[in-house]
């Protein structure tokens, strides 16, 4: 599996009879998959469709989802009831009109109500039943592109973690190899800083002394942080060639690898390993904000 960031965005419209409609999907990080729908009013229904979908496309991030839909205007059409009509005029034919009333007209028989109907382009059944379909549709394609995108952004952020990574290993790998781990350099160190304690306190008995000399040397001995880093290392490359949903695991691997270059630095009792320190954070720092892209 491919590893994907959480940020990506896409867009899907399209026409189903008088209908125009379309989808926009914005994700950005997350620490769960957090999906924030909006629908017209009116087509709620459509609600759970769309979080099943969406949740079987994304794993993590903060979903933002959005349908627009607009009916196209149309002119109502006017019928003539002329059953209606006809019966009127036949009804008309046989009454004798009284002196100074008028025979009615064409336009006053068209104003009785119902002799005129207007009529909508309602929808029926089928049109809504086909709009759902194609909405449906549509928000799986859009939810593809966003996939296809978060993929692309996700293979170019696989390249900056892996080098990332490949420089960490080198600097344990030069931690390791600092000429102020050689045994030669720590005795020597340790016997600046135990002769520093006598000319301190001459009142420094054997006991004390020899204790404070196991306390500096066991403080200078970052091999267990070499150890773990090395550790973490093989485990960030494993997940990286796994790929999926890893963000997490990604994650809980570099605070790790945070807490361990900062015990280094503070066991560094030389520059050059602390300076070899410093950049270890430095790196592991920035490997810290490339995961939270991950998903």
């Amino acid at each position: 599996m491919t590893l994907r960031s959480m940020t990506g965005f896409a867009r899907e419209a399209g026409d189903t009879g008088p209908y125009r409609w379309a989808w926009e999907i914005k994700t950005v990080n997350g620490r769960g998959l957090d999906l924030r729908l909006r629908l017209p009013p009116g087509h709620e229904a459509l609600g759970e469709m769309a979080r099943q979908l969406i949740g079987k496309a994304l794993g993590r991030g903060t979903c933002h989802a959005s349908l627009s839909l607009a009916r196209a205007e149309q002119t109502p059409v006017a019928r003539i009831n002329t059953a209606l009509l006809n019966g009127l005029i036949d009804s008309l034919r046989g009454i004798t009109l009284p002196a100074g009333i008028a025979s009615a007209t064409l336009d006053g028989l068209l104003s009785v109500r119902g002799v005129v109907e207007i009529i909508d382009d309602a929808d029926d059944e089928a049109l809504l039943a086909r709009l759902a379909a194609d909405v449906e549709a549509g928000l799986s394609r859009a939810l593809a592109a966003l996939v296809a995108a978060r993929t692309a952004e996700g293979e170019a952020l696989a390249a900056v973690l892996s080098a990332q990574i490949d420089r960490i290993a080198e600097l344990a790998a030069a931690a390791e190899a600092c000429p102020a781990r050689q045994p030669e350099a720590i005795k020597a160190r340790l016997a600046a800083q135990v002769a520093a304690l006598l000319d301190s306190d001459r009142r420094l008995d054997e006991t004390r002394l020899y204790q404070e000399a196991v306390l500096i040397a066991a403080k200078a001995d970052i091999r267990e942080e070499l150890d773990r880093i090395k550790s973490h290392v093989e485990s960030v490359r494993a997940l990286l060639a796994e790929g999926g949903v890893i963000g997490r695991r990604l994650d809980f691997l570099a605070q790790e690898l945070s807490r361990e270059a900062n015990t280094l630095c503070a066991k560094a009792g030389d520059a050059s390993l602390t300076a070899i320190g410093l950049d270890l954070k430095t790196v592991v720092e920035q490997f810290r904000e490339q995961v939270q892209n991950v998903e």
